[in-house]
C-alpha cells in the first residue's frame, strides 16, 4: 500500500480523521445497512487508514443510533420515520462538526444515504462556501410533495437546501447547501420530480451518460472548476454509484454505473486536490449480497474507495 502526501489546504499540522460508525437504516426500509460500519472496520480500514499515515479517532456511535429510536418513529405526510431520522441526523450533526472544528476530517461510514442531512449540516458549520461532491445512482432531492416512497434517504439534498420547506421535527436543521455548491456525478436513475428541480434550480449534475461522453478525468475536471480551486469539499459517496457488477450488497443497485476504476478516481482526484475536508461512504449493505463473495466485494471496495480519497496511490 503506497501513499502521496498532498498538503491540504484548509488543515494543516498532522494527518487526523475521525472515523464515525453510523449504523442507521431509518431512511430507508431495507434491514442491513446498519452493519455496513461494523463490517468495513472489521475488514480493516482503521488498520489502513493508519497505514497510509492517519492519525485516527474512532467514535462509535452505532450502538446510540440504535437507541435513539423513539416509541413512535413519526411521519410527516408521506414521509416516514421523521422523528428517528431527525434525532440521528442532528446527533450526528454535533458529532462531524466537533471533528471537523478540531481539524480532523471526518469520516462517517453508514448506514443509509438520510445521514447526509447530518453530515454535511455539521460540515458547513465549521467551513464556509461548502461545496459537495454527491456520487451516487439516484439525485435524493426529492422533496416532501415530490416523494413516491416517503423514505428519507430519498430526501437529504432537498432538506440540506430548504427546498423541503418546513418539515415539523427538523426544526433544527437550517438551509446549509447553496444550489450552485454541490455537483453530483453518476445519475442513472432520477425521478421525474426530481429531475425538474435539477432543471428548475440549475444543479450542476454529470449523469452516466455525461461520464460516457467525457470521461471521468474531464468530469472531475469541469467538477473542480465549477466548485472552485480554492473551496473546501465535503464528498458524500453513496457505493450504489458504481455499477451493481462491482457494487452487489447495497439496497437500490442501478446497471450501467461507474467501473471500479471509474469510482476511484473521483477519491483520488479530490484527494490531489487538497481541497477534501469530510468524507462519507453510504448504503453498504452486507445483508443483501446474494453470495458470500458479493458481501466481501463490497466491502472490499468500500475500503478501497476510501484509502484513495485519503491518499492511496497506484505507484
Amino acid at each position: 500500500m503506497s501513499d502521496s502526501h498532498v498538503e491540504n489546504k484548509f488543515i494543516k499540522g498532522p494527518r487526523a480523521v475521525g472515523v464515525v460508525g453510523a449504523g442507521f437504516n431509518g431512511g430507508q426500509p431495507r434491514p442491513g445497512v446498519e452493519q455496513g460500519p461494523t463490517e468495513l472496520v472489521k475488514y480493516g480500514l482503521l488498520d489502513q487508514l493508519k497505514t497510509l499515515g492517519w492519525d485516527v479517532t474512532f467514535d462509535e456511535k452505532f450502538p446510540v443510533y440504535e437507541l435513539k429510536g423513539p416509541e413512535e418513529t413519526g411521519s410527516s405526510g408521506k414521509l416516514k420515520n421523521v422523528a428517528y431520522v431527525s434525532r440521528v441526523t442532528e446527533d450526528l450533526a454535533n458529532t462531524v462538526a466537533a471533528f471537523a472544528e478540531k481539524k480532523l476530517i471526518p469520516l462517517t461510514l453508514g448506514g443509509d444515504h438520510s445521514l447526509a442531512m447530518g453530515t454535511i449540516a455539521g460540515t458547513s458549520r465549521v467551513y464556509s462556501n461548502l461545496g459537495v461532491i454527491w456520487v451516487d445512482a439516484h439525485a435524493d432531492i426529492n422533496t416532501p410533495e415530490s416523494t413516491d416512497s416517503g423514505n428519507l434517504h430519498g430526501c437529504p439534498v432537498s432538506f440540506l437546501m430548504g427546498l423541503a420547506g418546513k418539515v415539523p421535527g427538523f426544526e433544527w436543521l437550517q438551509p446549509c447547501l447553496a444550489t450552485n455548491r454541490l455537483v453530483y456525478i453518476g445519475l442513472r436513475s432520477v425521478d421525474d420530480g426530481e429531475k425538474k428541480i435539477l432543471r428548475d434550480h440549475k444543479i450542476k449534475a454529470f449523469s452516466m451518460h455525461d461520464v460516457d461522453g467525457h470521461g471521468i478525468g474531464r468530469v472531475m475536471e469541469m467538477a473542480l472548476d465549477y466548485l472552485g480551486t480554492n473551496a473546501p469539499i465535503h464528498l458524500s459517496y453513496d457505493v450504489d454509484g458504481i455499477d451493481p457488477t462491482v457494487i452487489a450488497a447495497t439496497g437500490t443497485p442501478v446497471r450501467g454505473g461507474l467501473t471500479f476504476r471509474e469510482g476511484h478516481y473521483i477519491c483520488e482526484k479530490l484527494y490531489e486536490t487538497g481541497q477534501l475536508v469530510a468524507m462519507d461512504l453510504m448504503e453498504v449493505n452486507p445483508s443483501l449480497g446474494e453470495v458470500i463473495t458479493e458481501k466481501e466485494q463490497t466491502i472490499q471496495v468500500g475500503c478501497s474507495l476510501v484509502r484513495a480519497a485519503f491518499g492511496e496511490t497506484l505507484l
